[in-house]
């Protein structure tokens, strides 16, 4: 089969492999030269730890080709680092507490560690914090050198194309036609445009039970020394579903979170890059229309939090950003697939789920639709 592909994402950039990898032809559109979205404005994290057990299955599956596919590709990046959830409160320690105990606790990697056992593990770690919750199942990728890493791998094949600054404009049951009025035939079509909702995709699809979500992060200089796990604070409990339970409940009712970390639906995710600087987020907004510009204050408080926990001031930040991510509302869903027409099909919406899922995800699609 001929597959063409609209949008240069993760997802669309997963199915493009899993089309190649059985056996079919890609030509691969992005309306930007390069891909600029959610893919390359997030930490890289194959995060399994928080995942609700509906999605634990899709989330561990997608661990292990993301492994898999460092084996063939090693430019992504991929790193089995592990990541640690460091407890200032006696609550968040009854959370950790309580996930550790449960059944899919060695699926996910728990382990409740005491503050020397994370100096242990990670010995950059000198602050102040109770105890950590290790998670082994957690993983890195490097997320703005992956996907041109990938494309390198799928154009050895000889079936692949990649279309860079080329926008769909029309589409049939047999093709695109793009800005330019190229026409590109296929046999099979998939949309995989991110967060834009609107022009073609509204047009075949109308509205789809998805929400834009905004975020704010940043990036500091080399930190000097290797940070062993990827990190999180407690705030993290209040965010992710997978810790859901009584303990969370009464963390909830006994601890007030920070009032601005309250604002601004803020966690403390960070992860260490390649070149030794700290990507570090994140927010999360939801009203549209979304600010232009980015809010410092914020920005002050997770710099706060990780100094807290490294015991040292951070280097300087080298880069500030804000970001957008489709997010599906259909909770019978992990991503939104819908096919409006034969031999076209939709797919977003994988919220921040995006780049630990989408192998998965793509391999999911492609039994789904046979090919």
């Amino acid at each position: 089969m001929r597959v063409i592909i609209v949008g240069g994402g993760i997802v669309g950039t997963t199915h493009a492999l899993e089309a190649i990898r059985r056996g079919h032809r890609v030509v691969q559109l992005e309306r930007e030269v390069e891909a600029r979205g959610a893919t390359v404005r997030n930490f890289g994290l194959i995060w399994v730890s928080g995942r609700a057990r509906g999605e634990l299955s899709t989330a561990l599956r997608s661990r292990e080709l993301w492994e898999a596919l460092a084996a063939e590709v090693p430019g992504v990046g991929f790193r089995p680092a592990g990541s640690l959830t460091l407890l200032r409160t006696p609550g968040e320690v009854a959370v950790a507490a309580e996930v550790a105990a449960r059944g899919d606790a060695a699926d996910r990697g728990f382990a409740l560690l005491e503050a020397d056992q994370v100096r242990t593990l990670n010995p950059a770690l000198r602050g102040k914090y109770l105890a950590g919750l290790y998670c082994s199942r957690d993983g890195v990728v490097e997320s703005r050198q992956a996907l041109p890493a990938i494309r390198e791998h799928l154009a050895a094949t000889g079936r692949y194309e990649f279309l860079p600054g080329t926008e769909a404009r029309s589409l049939d049951r047999t093709g695109i036609r793009d800005d330019r009025g190229t026409r590109h035939d296929g046999d099979l079509v998939l949309l995989c445009a991110g967060a834009v909702h609107s022009g073609l995709v509204r047009e075949i699809a109308g509205e789809l039970p998805v929400r834009r979500v905004r975020l704010q992060m940043m990036q500091t200089a080399p930190l000097g020394e290797q940070l062993t796990t990827a990190i999180a604070d407690g705030d993290s409990f209040r965010y992710y579903p997978g810790y859901a339970g009584a303990a969370l409940n009464a963390l909830q009712h006994s601890e007030s979170q920070d009032k601005m970390a309250s604002e601004h639906r803020m966690q403390l995710l960070c992860v260490q890059r390649l070149h030794g600087g700290l990507t570090i987020g994140d927010t999360h907004e939801y009203d549209e229309p979304f600010g232009f510009d980015v809010s410092e204050a914020p920005y002050e408080y997770l710099v706060d939090v990780v100094e807290q926990f490294l015991g040292r001031p951070l280097p300087p930040i080298r880069r500030r950003w804000a970001g957008v991510y489709s997010q599906c509302l259909d909770p019978d869903q992990l991503i939104c697939r819908t096919s409006p027409e034969k031999n076209v099909w939709i797919i977003t919406g994988s919220g921040g789920r995006g780049m630990t899922m989408a192998p998965a995800f793509a391999e999911q699609t492609a039994d789904l639709i046979g090919l």
